[in-house]
C-alpha cells in the first residue's frame, strides 16, 4: 500500500452482509469514503469488504504460531516470516500479514459495523482476531501501540433502539466492545469516533412502523455526523480543532414491546 507520504491513507472496512443498496452502514461508509476521495483521490485509499472476502477464522495453526512468535518478544512484522517453521506456520502468517500491514499503513481506519445479535458481525471479529496477532500492533522499539496515532471511525447501524430511555438500553455490546478494544490497544478517546444510525429495521418491520420518523431522523443525523467527521479528519492537522465524538443516537421508544425485533441491522 504505497502512497505519497503527504497524503493520509484511509483503510475502509465494511462488515455488513447486506448489499450496498440496502445496507445503512455501507451507505454511510461510502459517504465518508466518497468525500475523502474527492479531496485526496485514490492515493492511499484501500477498501476491504469482509462479506465479499471473508477473513479466515483463527484456528489451532494461528494460535500455535502466535505463541511461538510471542516467545521471541515483540517481533517486527517484516521479521515474523523468519520464525516460520513449517507449512502450518506459513499458512497462518500468509492469511494474517496482509491484514496487519493494511492497518499499519493507514492513517484513518473507517469501519462499517452493523449490529448482529447485540454485537459486531462475526466477519469483523475474524478480522480483529487476525490483526491482533501477538506483537503485530506494537512498536518493537518503544513497546507502545502503533494504533495510538491513528484516527478510528466506527460507523454503526442498529436495527432497534438502544439509546438512553429505550427498553433495550444496556444491551448494546457493539459500541462498548469496539471502544474497549481500541482503547485497550492505545487509541486515545479523542481519536476514536462513533457515528450510529438506530432503528434501521423500522422501514421493513411492521411492528416498528410507528418509529419510522425517528429512524429517518437518526439516519439524517448519522449522515451529518459522517460529513462533519470527514471534513474534520481530512483537514490539515492544524485546522482539525478539538476532536470529539460524533454521535447520532436519539432517545428511542420501545421497538417491539420487549420482543427481539430488529436484532439485525443492515
Amino acid at each position: 500500500m504505497e502512497h505519497d507520504a503527504t497524503t493520509p491513507a484511509l483503510l475502509h472496512i465494511d462488515a455488513s452482509v447486506s448489499p450496498a443498496d440496502t445496507s445503512v452502514s455501507r451507505q454511510l461508509t461510502s459517504l465518508f469514503a466518497g468525500k475523502w476521495r474527492q479531496r485526496y483521490g485514490d492515493a492511499g485509499y484501500h477498501h476491504r469488504d469482509l462479506a465479499a472476502e471473508p477473513v479466515p477464522l483463527v484456528d489451532a495453526g494461528y494460535v500455535r504460531f502466535g505463541y511461538w512468535v510471542e516467545r521471541h518478544g515483540t517481533v517486527p512484522v517484516d521479521e515474523v516470516s523468519a520464525l516460520v517453521r513449517d507449512a502450518a506456520d506459513e499458512a497462518a502468517w500468509r492469511a494474517t500479514r496482509p491484514l496487519v500491514e493494511e492497518v499499519l499503513a493507514a492513517d484513518v481506519l473507517l469501519l462499517g459495523v452493523p449490529m448482529y445479535n447485540l454485537t459486531v458481525p462475526a466477519a469483523l471479529m475474524a478480522w480483529i482476531d487476525r490483526i491482533s496477532f501477538p506483537g503485530a500492533l506494537l512498536d518493537p522499539a518503544a513497546g507502545r501501540s502503533r494504533l495510538r496515532d491513528k484516527q478510528i471511525v466506527v460507523v454503526g447501524a442498529r436495527g432497534g433502539g438502544y439509546g438512553p430511555g429505550a427498553p433495550r438500553e444496556g444491551l448494546d455490546f457493539q459500541v462498548p466492545y469496539l471502544r474497549g478494544y481500541f482503547t485497550d490497544r492505545g487509541v486515545p478517546e479523542g481519536r476514536l469516533h462513533f457515528v450510529t444510525a438506530e432503528l434501521t429495521r423500522a422501514r421493513d418491520v411492521p411492528a416498528m412502523a410507528p418509529l419510522r420518523s425517528r429512524a429517518a431522523a437518526s439516519l439524517d443525523a448519522a449522515r451529518e455526523g459522517v460529513i462533519e467527521l470527514v471534513d474534520r479528519l481530512a483537514a490539515p492537522p492544524g485546522a482539525r480543532g478539538t476532536a470529539r465524538q460524533a454521535t447520532a443516537e436519539p432517545q428511542t421508544a420501545d421497538c417491539g414491546q420487549g420482543r427481539p425485533v430488529g436484532s439485525y441491522a443492515v
